[in-house]
């Protein structure tokens, strides 16, 4: 599935998974009161380059440093363009 977003060299582009909309003892959480999420999914994978090859596959679940990446918003959807060095581990 193609998203329409191809990234270059080490890029990908990720989604973010939904914030808890509860807390462990149960309360409810405001829009303003949740955490950005810091576990996305990989939508997009650039062909890496001769310096850093591509370790990350479409679809794997990973947790990224929380600065980094570059926000866009495309055809209604949010996404995050970074480079693979953010991307902290791939989640099993």
């Amino acid at each position: 599935m193609s998203i329409g977003i191809k990234p270059l060299g080490a890029r990908v582009v990720i989604k973010r998974v939904e914030a808890e909309e509860k807390t462990a003892s149960g309360i409810l959480l405001a829009g303003t009161a949740k955490e950005k999420p810091q576990v996305a999914e990989v939508v997009a994978v650039g062909p890496g380059t001769e310096d850093e090859k591509m370790e990350l596959n479409v679809g794997d679940r990973v947790i990224f440093s929380q600065y980094a990446g570059t926000d866009v918003k495309y055809s209604g959807v949010e996404y995050t363009i970074m480079s693979q060095r953010d991307i902290l581990a791939v989640v099993e």
